[in-house]
């Protein structure tokens, strides 16, 4: 059975008809939930936005942790991030595809938001949709399979925000991920967050705020 993905959402605080639509997707053992509170950070300089952050198609190996999964995490080296980003690829594009249907929307005003296995998933899927989308953020993530971009679109810009102190996804995956990206002519923004960890504070979110305005304003349906 094909997996469908389903998680909390905000409707456009302005009231009408979605504009943009932002897709938030959530890290290892989380789920929707945890990460729905960046949309409601950002609805003020996105009033027309609507907000999705569904909740990943497989549980935890291990039921009494709950929370969610994009991809199981055993052996943890980039093959394995890599064959499970591409496995769980279409599930997310089947849903993102919904989502812009459910709102008129087309890929132009669609940007991805992930943190950690989250940030995985926007690269994985957001690099190489068919339309590329207007904005791609990745926070506390890296990018899987930097050797195999070669199938990529390069139009989308993507921001990768990480904390110095990350003890979960060390900080050297920004400067690899960067690097890898401009070696593909993608537009990439990095910033790296001095006393932070794996989390995203209000630096971040401020960030992520400004880089969603400056690429998803204006925005129409189509």
């Amino acid at each position: 059975m094909v997996p469908t993905l389903d998680g909390p959402r905000l409707q456009p605080a302005s009231g009408g008809p979605a504009r943009q639509l932002v897709v938030i997707l959530h890290g290892y053992g989380a789920d929707g939930a945890d990460l729905i509170d960046l949309g409601r950070a950002w609805q003020g300089q996105l009033p027309d936005a609507a907000f999705v952050a569904p909740d990943a198609p497989e549980t935890l190996p291990f039921e009494a942790l709950g929370g969610r999964q994009w991809f199981a995490l055993s052996e943890r080296d980039p093959s394995e991030y890599r064959i499970g980003a591409e496995a769980a690829k279409p599930v997310l594009d089947r849903f993102i595809d919904a989502e812009l249907g459910r709102y008129s929307l087309d890929e132009t005003a669609l940007a991805l938001v992930g943190f950690s296995q989250g940030a995985m998933m926007t690269f994985q899927c957001g690099l190489r949709r068919k339309t590329p989308p207007a904005a791609l953020i990745g926070y506390s993530g890296l990018l899987p399979g930097t050797d195999r971009l070669g199938d990529i679109n390069t139009s989308s810009p993507v921001l990768i925000v990480h904390g110095v102190e990350d003890d979960v996804v060390p900080n050297y995956h920004a400067d690899a991920a960067e690097k890898a990206l401009r070696q593909a002519d993608v537009d990439v923004n990095t910033h790296q967050l001095s006393g932070l960890g794996h989390s995203i504070d209000e630096r971040g979110m401020v960030l992520g705020g400004r880089f969603l305005e400056q690429h998803l304003s204006g925005r129409r349906a189509r």
